[in-house]
Formats: structure tokens, sequence, C-alpha cells
């Protein structure tokens, strides 16, 4: 199963895309798709464009994306809602099943605590896919989506299974 993991943003949107076969992950590839300057609109298009292109090159079976928290900046929390719908159009477009995950779970899952710091989540992302080469701490957070989705797609099937 090939699963890309994205990582939202507006200004830098993460991805990550790693083969799963039972418990044995593997990287395939990561990067950062920038948005750059100009409008909200132009930015947004941008990041379609990019995440396009990164689904056409690697071909994931199904995506996972991270949920959006608010914070105390409402404007902040809309613009990271609006290219969270990006990192959610582009893999439908594509005919994905999409899985979203909240922070905390995914760190969870990855580092084995729900408030990790980033280091420890790249730390744990590396360990369990020996010789990465992270492309930015986007990066690493999208393959920790990929590498929770994975888990959690493995334990759905062995439920299913049982």
């Amino acid at each position: 199963m090939r699963v890309i993991g994205i990582d939202p943003g507006l200004r830098h949107l993460g991805w990550g895309v790693i083969e799963a076969e039972g418990s044995r992950l593997r990287h395939v590839a990561n990067g950062t798709c920038d948005s750059g300057s100009g409008t909200l609109a132009a930015r947004l298009l941008t990041l379609h464009e990019q995440l396009t292109d990164v689904l056409h090159r690697w071909q994931p079976e199904i995506a996972a994306v991270e949920q959006t928290f608010v914070n105390r900046d409402g404007a902040g929390t809309l613009k990271l809602g609006q290219a969270r719908g990006i990192a959610m159009l582009v893999p439908a477009q594509f005919g994905l099943e999409i899985g979203e995950y909240a922070p905390n779970k995914v760190k969870k899952t990855v580092v084995g605590v729900g408030h990790a710091e980033k280091a420890q989540v790249d730390h744990m992302v590396r360990m369990q896919l020996p010789g990465v080469v992270i492309d930015s701490p986007d990066a690493a957070d999208a393959l920790a989506i990929a590498i929770c989705h994975a888990h959690h797609q493995g334990v759905q099937r062995m439920k299913v299974k049982a």
C-alpha cells in the first residue's frame, strides 16, 4: 500500500510518501510545496498545482491529512483551513480514500507521546524509515502522518480478518 501523508500549511505544505507492507515501512519520497507570495487565491492555486504534480509522480493509493487545530488567531486558523482544503481536494480528485488525524494522535502513534516535540517526531520518523533524507520539518510531519495512517490501516485490516 502506497500512502501519502500531507501536513497542510499555507506557506509550506509538507508531503511524504511511504510504502507499507504489513508492519514493514519503506520511504518513497518527501518534500514541501511552497506557495510563495501573492494573493491568497494565487497561493492556494500554487499549492494545488504542486500537490497535483506530487500525486501524478508518486501515485499513492491512499492519503492521510492532519486535522487543523484552532488557535487564538482566527484569521490564521481560517487560512490554514483553506490550505487544508487543498490538501483534502487533491487526493479526492485522484479518487483516494483520505484519513484524517489530530496532531496528538499522529504524535502518539509515531513517538508514543501525544505532546511530543517536533524534534522527537523527526527522530522517530528517521528510526522507522532508515536512511531517509527529510526535505523539511513539514515533510517530516507529513511522513509521520503517513506512518500513522499506515499503522491504523493495518490495525483495521487485522480487525476485519479476525
